[in-house]
């Protein structure tokens, strides 16, 4: 075996990281599978309560925040076990928890509560969560960064708490899907987000604080799409990858078929950036919808005005959002119903986040097995009869 496990939350793991993905996109099957081979599979913790057609009842046009706030805690109460089921004890699950949320501390309580072995928080710093944990701490905590200086930041407010990250997720705005780690559009491709200078630049911050054997795992993210480039970064430096698109369009993808194929049909011609609701930069496919949606920009932002009415689903999901506050820098929509619209499979609706780069079997749906298989040991499979 070429490569090393990872120690993680008193595991050793295969060095490949499902990443989180909402609404739903990563669920029970995907993150069970994933886990079930051996590696880290993750729950997107937003909004899972539209795979409970129970729950979508008691939640549809209710106006009631916290009736929506319950659903979703039952929701990922509901997926964490069904997870951890089919992981039939092997790997971890992972659940991802953004920062952006409102709700994240009651997300981060609900997934220890319901044994979660890992929590993954990005879109923003993950400053407190530590405190949001410390009665669970045998719980890993995996913070999403991107450039070195957050990193020193987190790490030090950390260690200050008595606590290290249990791994460091780097991740590269210029190739990563969904909410991206930079604050401006034009940031996304800034050399200080290339994988050699934060890997080099958090190597020295390791050994200025005397962190030795115990410094936390470094694992990459985006633009991971071969076997060639995981065996780069393993031997570069890195002790894991993290891939999200790939594993979004496996057989065990949570997601509606639909979904799949506009991300295993997309070029790179089709993909584009914005800045969504939540103020930070992002990437999708330029679906029908995005497209209109991007001429009608600044239009939108000119009418930004704050009124809570404008949440529809008064679900108040973000901290800040765009829409409902007024902000006209942010974007200008309901994410929510975009990101349900894509999981639901509706194709001239919804917004479909995906990863800049290729797919490792190209538009093929193939196995989460099969794709591990192929990251690790560079075995392609059999063409599709």
């Amino acid at each position: 075996m070429w490569f090393k496990t990872v120690r993680l939350a008193g595991r050793d793991i295969l060095p490949v990281f499902q990443g989180g993905m909402g609404v739903g996109i990563s669920a029970h099957r995907l993150a069970g599978a994933v886990a079930r081979e051996g590696a880290m599979g993750t729950i997107a913790s937003i909004d899972l309560r539209h795979h409970h057609p129970d729950l979508v009842e008691v939640t549809e046009n209710c106006k009631d925040r916290d009736i929506v706030d319950w659903a979703n805690h039952v929701a990922l109460d509901r997926e964490i076990k069904q997870a951890k089921s089919l992981s039939e004890g092997n790997g971890l699950i992972a659940v991802n928890v953004m920062k952006a949320v409102r709700d994240h501390p009651a997300l981060v309580r609900q997934a220890c509560e319901s044994g979660a072995d890992v929590i993954v928080m990005g879109a923003g710093l993950p400053i407190d969560l530590p405190e949001m944990v410390q009665d669970y701490p045998s719980i890993g905590l995996v913070p999403i960064l991107s450039e070195a200086r957050g990193i020193a930041i987190v790490l030090k407010k950390w260690m200050k708490k008595g606590r290290l990250p249990d791994a460091i997720i780097i991740e590269h705005p210029a190739h990563a899907g969904g909410h991206l780690g930079a604050t401006r559009l034009e940031d996304l491709r800034d050399g200080r987000f290339d994988f050699a200078g934060v890997i080099e630049q958090t190597q020295n911050l390791f050994h200025e604080l005397g962190l030795g054997n115990n410094a936390p795992p470094l694992v990459l993210a985006g633009g991971i799409d071969s076997h060639e480039k995981v065996r780069h970064w393993l031997t570069c430096g890195a002790q894991g990858v993290q891939l999200g698109t790939a594993f979004a369009v496996t057989k065990e993808g949570d997601a509606h078929p639909n979904f799949k194929q506009v991300l295993l049909d997309a070029e790179p011609s089709d993909m584009t950036e914005f800045v969504s609701v939540a103020g930070l930069p992002a990437r999708a496919v330029a679906t029908r919808w995005l497209k209109s949606y991007k001429k009608s920009e600044t239009r939108l932002a000119n009418c930004a005005k704050a009124d809570p009415r404008r949440c529809s689903q008064r679900a108040d999901c973000l901290t800040q959002c765009g829409l409902r506050d007024g902000i006209s820098k942010f974007g200008q929509f309901c994410i929510d119903l975009k990101l349900i619209a894509a999981l639901r499979g509706e194709v001239d609706k919804g917004l479909f986040f995906r990863g800049a780069g290729k797919l490792p079997f190209g538009k093929t749906v193939r196995s989460v097995h099969e794709l591990i298989d192929y990251l690790l040991n560079g075995h392609m499979p059999e063409p599709a009869v």
